[in-house]
């Protein structure tokens, strides 16, 4: 389905249990909402299951790729809005975690409970931002596919390489599909971003933080950090899974975030 969210095509579904309390999963970068497909289905039969395509993304509008995440934070309370939920349970993974991080901070009485997923409060460091201009020159100059073929690289584990294939491939087949306006204008937007840690202290709701053992990206040190800033806040580490740990280890990935649900009031 395709909702008009500030005058943008955002692209969305909304499955499950209708009066079952709202669980929004919000993807990482260059993905779409069919990363969140192994959580999709264990969770419809008691929550209203909502994912959707951030802005040049999937199958949301591109647009002119002048992108930041505070247009991304937007674009998820307008979608809020649309769908006409008050306060949802909130599932972020990388830069969907920075989004929901942000959102939090902006609009906190919209969440019911927060789950972090390999993911970080921090702003990117120089040499972090320094990464991302050289990945647009690499998409600028030699495209999407030689860009989806390194990034995939960074993300799983080597033994996600060997025993699931087809999980690496289709990630690598959603990224070939995206737009390099967007892969390019979310990068500057990823290196934009504000440090949300200042803010960590202040949220009150229940909250989940969920990292792969082997994530580079955004390491178990990171998601320790946030940790001990977020009060009350549970914390585990996925085993056999690097930065992609909701597909790499669905089974233990999903076992954690039932649990939590359910104490969820």
């Amino acid at each position: 389905m395709k909702a008009t969210i500030n005058g943008w095509g955002i692209n969305y579904e909304s499955s499950g249990n209708s009066s079952g309390r709202p669980v929004v999963f919000i993807h990482g970068f260059p993905f779409s909402q069919e990363m969140w497909n192994p959580q999709v289905l264990p969770l419809s039969f008691d929550y209203r299951v909502i994912t959707y395509d951030i802005r040049g993304h999937g199958e949301s509008d591109v647009g002119d790729g002048q992108y930041l995440i505070e247009f991304f934070v937007d674009d998820f309370i307008g979608l809020l809005d649309h769908l006409k939920v008050d306060r949802a349970i909130v599932v972020g993974l990388s830069m969907g975690g920075y989004i929901a991080l942000r959102a939090i901070e902006r609009n906190p009485e919209r969440f019911r409970a927060l789950v972090l997923c390999d993911t970080r409060s921090e702003a990117d460091s120089n040499q972090g931002k320094i990464k991302r201009a050289l990945n647009v020159r690499l998409v600028k100059t030699e495209g999407v596919r030689k860009f989806a073929e390194e990034f995939v690289d960074t993300i799983f584990t080597p033994e996600t390489f060997k025993t699931k294939p087809n999980t690496v491939k289709s990630i690598q087949e959603i990224i070939e599909k995206t737009s390099p306006i967007s892969i390019a204008g979310t990068l500057v937007a990823l290196a934009a971003r504000t440090d949300t840690t200042p803010s960590l202290s202040k949220i009150i709701v229940p909250t989940l933080i969920l990292v792969g053992e082997h994530d580079a990206l955004t390491p178990v040190t990171s998601a320790e950090s946030m940790h001990e800033k977020i009060r009350n806040s549970e914390f585990h580490i996925i085993p056999k899974a690097a930065h992609m740990s909701n597909l790499e280890n669905p089974d233990e990935f999903n076992q954690h975030l039932v649990k939590f649900f359910s104490h969820v009031t």
